[in-house]
């Protein structure tokens, strides 16, 4: 049976704090997820849901991009992507009736925590210019009041048109033609804040800004090198892979500020041997300072060309260009620089070398803890330098492999949602459609929520997501979505954004990925795109939440017939009525979809071309494989400072807070925490267990404050601290990005931790206490603490 959604706020900072755990998965593992699925979908449902997860005949989770294998078990999911399913096919409803009960406000005062526990939205709701509570409107109706405020724009351009990672890959390239046909390329998405920076440095390394190995490639790499990723929480599934990997003779070296349960040992749930010992992965960590990734990869191509055939001169010569001026750089590599800038031992290198060079097939995965810097971009361009060296790009067993976070982030984009679209691109949708897309590059992330500040932008329309926690500099954020004439979201459920409205709002509730989805044509599917490349069908099974939902395609289609009329070239009723007719003419215009339609209806689908991993050919200005010569950085750290990154629990997925719990780290029922090393602890005077505000220190000279935050020590390494967003998304300034991407410095902050004596969580008393959910009796309402930061 099913268990009632929490009706009062839990405590969220007064955690249980524990030793950190040295493996993931296991028995544990399989018990959290059992009881996660049965308390919101009950256990018939839950049996029935589970076992289509990202089967070749069922749907694709809607957590994270992690590739399937060509041969599934039938539990082919992982703890946190049960969660995920469990929480869209969950049996909680937010009717009409919640919303007159809650007014905008109250949600405001809410944490992300509970609004997302309260379940699916059954109805599109309105919120009027002056009014204080979401009421009832018809699915017409809301659009019209969409057209409106688009008419009343000056321009296109006033109008920003916001995607989630979760969007399908019909519905995404059906979103970005409505934007074009409109007028405007301010299309910003996700990958805004995690792999720009990725995109961007093999793009112009490689020709593609996409990762060149398959799944199969980690199965027959000498060397795996996970850098700034935490797969145990983020990538689940990747575990498996590795523990592959490692069988067929595979190394690994974990490089990570942070020590990680997942990448220290597996418990593969799926094996009698997993379940009882598990298998260790990492063979080295390199506990490296926050920044410091790319002074370590640079001195390693330093030692790498010192070393008597360690260059494989063949593949250089014939396919990279800008060789000697990157040589000449990398000989400039300094030791006693480069063992600051990581905070490791010159013998920690030298190991790391040996293993590098005994390697015939590396490949190196990253994630945001790669992507979130000034310097992301050189990092990643010196990870490729690292890679080409060694001629590790387009053979098996090697290569680049950025994983991806959201389940078809990386299809939306392959898709043309991208704000400076390719001009080969706006030529084809000219070519098919017949209209004159605009070539102007339109808003980024950071620069929707400028334009918003502004008053540049005055709609707001999300396909997805929860922008404003998601977004950084959250005051400044909220302020900006503020000012805006309309917000839009369509979604499946409850979050902050929908309480930090514009003058007007809309909720338009759509399908998700588990459910049937049937147009006048018949019974639909959707597509996406893996972390890999490889695109397959999503089937949805389960009958939809309420009857008054719509699918992410038809309220696209639906709102440009209202906003465009019958001006529109584009014939929206059919693509809604039958997503093959969507298929077809992406399959003229996006290269690699040739035969769309009957290629994905293969089982497993099919792998996009390539052109590196494939042909060892490089789609580059040059033509070849570029090397390149950034001058090192490294972010510097004042005295008594100390280096944040804003890190996920173990119970959340991107901002979707399943629990209060981040049991490999130790942590459970609470989130505002911070991790210190006990060395700094007790360098800067805070004790286990005491309570701090964290103000962040950057050049505009801005206070940005995270309060009531309890001090953990843990074993990060020296300099550096660690505590969850979206709570500290508060911290990070609007302006403080990634050269080049533009992405959002998550993972650097300067930090200065300032004591809250006065902060005793444990003094608070439940108003109510009959208002807690069955499912939470431990927990208490408590009124949020004052803060701007986001829950």
């Amino acid at each position: 049976m099913a268990a009632k959604p929490p009706k009062g706020d839990p405590v969220q900072d007064a955690p249980r704090v524990s030793e950190p755990q040295h493996a993931a998965a296991g028995l544990p593992a399989v018990g959290h997820t059992l009881r996660a699925a049965q308390a919101q979908m009950g256990v018939r449902r839950t049996a029935l849901t589970l076992l289509r997860v990202n089967q070749k005949d069922g749907f694709d989770c809607p957590g994270c991009a992690w590739p399937e294998p060509e041969h599934r078990h039938a539990a082919e999911f992982c703890e946190n992507g049960a969660k995920a399913v469990a929480e869209e096919a969950t049996l909680r409803r937010v009717t009409p009736a919640f919303f007159a009960a809650h007014s905008v406000a109250d949600l405001a005062g809410r944490s992300g925590y509970w609004l997302g526990q309260q379940g699916r939205l059954t109805h599109p709701v309105y919120l009027p210019e002056g009014g204080d509570h979401y009421e009832p409107v018809s699915w017409e109706r809301a659009f019209g009041i969409v057209a409106e405020e688009i008419a009343a724009l000056r321009s296109p351009d006033e109008s920003v048109f916001y995607t989630s990672g979760r969007t399908s890959n019909e519905a995404a390239f059906l979103y970005q033609l409505f934007a074009r046909e409109l007028g405007t390329n301010n299309l910003p998405d996700c990958s805004n804040m995690c792999h720009e920076s990725s995109g961007s440095a093999l793009s112009e390394t490689i020709g593609v800004g996409k990762g060149s190995v398959l799944l199969e490639d980690l199965y027959q790499a000498d060397l795996i090198i996970v850098a700034g990723q935490n797969p145990g929480t983020n990538h689940p599934r990747m575990l498996s892979a590795l523990e592959k990997a490692k069988a067929s003779g595979a190394r690994i070296i974990s490089v990570n500020p942070l020590p990680e349960a997942g990448l220290e040992r597996f418990k593969n749930p799926q094996t009698a041997k997993g379940l009882a010992v598990g298998a260790a992965l990492t063979d080295l960590f390199l506990q490296i300072r926050l920044g410091g990734d790319q002074a370590l990869f640079r001195l390693l191509n330093k030692l790498i060309i010192e070393t008597e055939g360690g260059v494989d001169e063949a593949f250089v010569r014939e396919h990279t260009h800008g060789y000697e001026e990157f040589e000449a750089a990398a000989r400039t590599a300094d030791w006693d620089k480069t063992l600051a800038a990581t905070g490791l031992t010159r013998e920690e290198i030298d190991r790391a070398l040996e293993m590098v060079l005994a390697s015939e097939r590396t490949i190196v995965c990253w994630a945001m803890g790669l992507t979130q810097h000034k310097h992301s971009v050189p990092t990643i361009r010196e990870v490729v330098n690292f890679l080409l060296l060694r001629g590790d790009i387009g053979r098996p067993g090697a290569g680049v492999c950025p994983v991806r976070g959201h389940s078809n982030v990386q299809g939306d984009r392959t898709m043309g949602i991208f704000e400076r679209p390719a001009p080969a691109f706006l030529d084809a949708l000219e070519k098919e459609f017949g209209f004159a897309p605009p070539r102007e590059h339109g808003y980024d992330v950071v620069r929707a929520i400028r334009a918003l500040r502004d008053g540049a932008a005055k709609v707001f329309f999300a396909m997805g997501g929860n922008f404003v926690s998601a977004s950084p500099d959250t005051e400044v954020t909220e302020a900006a979505m503020r000012r805006a004439r309309l917000t839009v979201h369509v979604s499946t459920k409850l979050n902050r954004s929908h309480a930090v409205t514009g003058a007007r709002a809309l909720i338009l509730p759509t399908l998700g990925r588990t459910e049937r989805d049937v147009q006048a044509a018949g019974e639909q599917f959707v597509t996406v795109e893996d972390s890999m490349g490889m695109v397959h069908a999503s089937r949805g099974r389960l009958k939809p939440a309420s009857a008054h939902l719509l699918s992410e395609p038809a309220i696209v289609c639906r709102l440009a017939r209202r906003v465009l009329g019958e001006d529109s070239v584009v014939p929206w009723e059919e693509f809604e009525k039958d997503y093959g007719a969507i298929r077809d003419r992406v399959s003229r215009v996006v290269p690699g979809f040739e035969d769309f339609n009957e290629r994905v209806g293969r089982p497993g689908g099919f792998a996009l071309p390539h052109a590196p991993r494939d042909e060892r050919r490089f789609p580059t200005a040059t033509g070849k494989a570029n090397f390149t010569a950034a001058p090192v950085e490294y972010p510097e750290l004042p005295e008594g400072r100390l280096l944040l990154q804003t890190v996920r629990s173990h119970d959340q997925y991107n901002t979707t807070i399943y629990g209060l719990d981040d049991r490999y780290r130790g942590i459970r029922n609470g989130r505002r925490v911070v991790l210190v090393n006990p060395e700094d602890a007790r360098r800067l005077g805070v004790a286990d267990g005491s309570y701090v505000d964290l103000v962040s220190e950057w050049r505009d000279g801005v206070e940005r404050r995270a309060p009531g935050f309890r001090v953990v020590h843990y074993p990060t390494a020296r300099g550096c601290a660690a505590a969850y967003y979206p709570e500290t998304n508060v911290l990070v300034p609007l302006d403080a990005t990634a050269d080049t991407s533009n992405t959002p410095a998550s993972k650097s902050l300067v930090v200065r931790l300032e004591s809250r004596p006065e902060h005793r969580p444990e003094d608070r008393i439940a108003d109510r206490p009959e208002d807690l959910g069955d499912d939470h009796p431990e927990e208490r309402p408590a009124a949020r603490l004052e803060q701007s930061a986001t829950d």
